[in-house]
């Protein structure tokens, strides 16, 4: 089975668009959305575009305040204190990777937590660590939808993570010990990988590796989940060497159309449930 991300992430922006148009007449208001981009980062700017176009498919405002590359930090993090202020912003969300003479964690610690879409901010990363109400990174969020696409209940799986960053494999791991998954994280420092992965019901690989994971890293049956996006001479491929797995496993996601589509159907579902507990 092939897991089609962009089919499942067209089905979460129609069910969005009805969420829209009932708290549209309840409030008369509706989410509104404020990216705020530095730079000229190609892949950065084609992602936010596409976050402008979907968050206007299904109704809501939708804002892109741009900064050159050399703006001052200052100017930065005093535009989200404004964004903060305003009640028709119900999600803010700085897209990164930043310039270098600006503080990741100074901006994304300055976004009030209640209106964090990225489920970065310090309140949110403990709240879902310790099993309370959260903004979730979209991700993540992503690949747990994806996930109960292939497998409804994922009670006792055996779960390898590979991968320990923050923004994918921290959240993806909390995610499913809420599952009542077992969890297995790996990294660069693992030792015999390829055997980790071949106890695992379960492998959400985000490490960045082109192909890293072949067929027979994967045990029959297993599910795949493959967040990686990396670009080679022959396009576009992501950490999972997709023929290969799909030979033994029971579902895989592709690269493109797995996760990436879900990620931004999920900045949207993040960016409703922000209006809801501001209203």
């Amino acid at each position: 089975m092939i897991i089609d991300g962009k089919k499942t992430a067209a089905e979460l922006r129609q069910e969005l668009k009805k969420r829209v148009a009932e708290l549209k007449s309840t409030h008369n208001a509706v989410p509104g959305l404020t990216v705020i981009l530095v730079g000229e980062d190609p892949a950065s700017k084609i992602y936010v575009k596409n976050k402008e176009k979907f968050a206007k498919e299904v109704g809501m405002n939708s804002e892109v305040i741009r900064y050159p590359a050399d703006v001052e930090e200052k100017v930065v993090l005093n535009k989200i204190n404004e964004l903060n202020e305003d009640k028709k912003i119900s999600g803010i969300l700085v897209q990164l990777p930043l310039p270098k003479h600006i503080d990741k964690r100074k901006v994304i610690e300055t976004i009030l937590p209640g209106k964090d879409v990225d489920g970065f901010h310090p309140m949110n990363v403990g709240n879902l660590s310790s099993g309370y109400d959260s903004s979730i990174p979209c991700t993540p969020l992503g690949c747990s939808l994806l996930l109960k696409k292939a497998e409804k209940n994922l009670s006792g799986k055996h779960a390898v993570v590979i991968g320990r960053s923050n923004l994918n494999g921290k959240p993806m791991t909390q995610l499913l010990l809420k599952e009542n998954c077992t969890v297995t994280v790996t990294h660069s420092k693992t030792k015999d990988l390829k055997a980790e992965c071949l106890r695992a019901d379960i492998i959400i690989a985000a490490v960045g590796i082109p192909k890293l994971v072949k067929g027979d890293w994967v045990k029959k049956g297993a599910i795949v989940i493959d967040v990686g996006i990396n670009k080679t001479d022959s396009g576009i491929v992501g950490d999972v060497d997709f023929d290969q797995v799909l030979k033994v496993a029971k579902a895989v996601t592709p690269v493109p159309g797995g996760v990436g589509p879900m990620t931004i159907a999920c900045l949207l579902s993040n960016t409703v449930e922000c209006f809801k507990k501001l209203n």
